[in-house]
């Protein structure tokens, strides 16, 4: 099983999982959250993350989700990233979250395609008539 690490702003990654959580009926294993206040300092933050990492790579590799592309987050996210093992997402959405679980079973390559499409599936433009306008 591919192990899930969260590295995003303060509590958005533990919210994410609560989330999920309650979707997927209960907490899923193998998936961890670094959250990143303001006042944080990233490299203090790596040690910690790089230990997460370690506990969450059970053989099949680690999927690490970023909310903000090139914000403090997705920056401490891309000192994680090995390829092949250890890769990485920016844009972490609920939608991409629990397809990322249910496919943590597959390969990494193929997790990261539908964590894609899950992400960017979920977000419609809907309107009050019910109607829904896939982005």
């Amino acid at each position: 099983m591919i192990g899930i690490l969260i590295v995003a702003h303060g509590t958005l990654g533990e919210s994410l999982i609560h989330c999920a959580s309650h979707v997927m009926g209960g907490r899923p294993p193998q998936l961890r959250q670094l959250g990143v206040g303001v006042h944080d300092d990233p490299a203090a933050l790596l040690p910690q993350a790089i230990e997460m990492i370690r506990e969450l790579d059970q053989g099949e590799g680690v999927l690490v989700l970023s909310d903000v592309y090139g914000a403090t987050p997705c920056n401490l996210a891309g000192k994680l990233l090995e390829p092949g093992r250890v890769e990485g997402l920016s844009g972490v959405n609920l939608p991409m979250l629990v397809r990322a679980i249910a496919y943590r079973n597959e390969t990494l390559p193929v997790l990261i395609e539908k964590a894609i499409t899950g992400g960017l599936g979920g977000i419609v433009h809907f309107t009050q008539e019910g109607a829904a306008h896939h982005a």
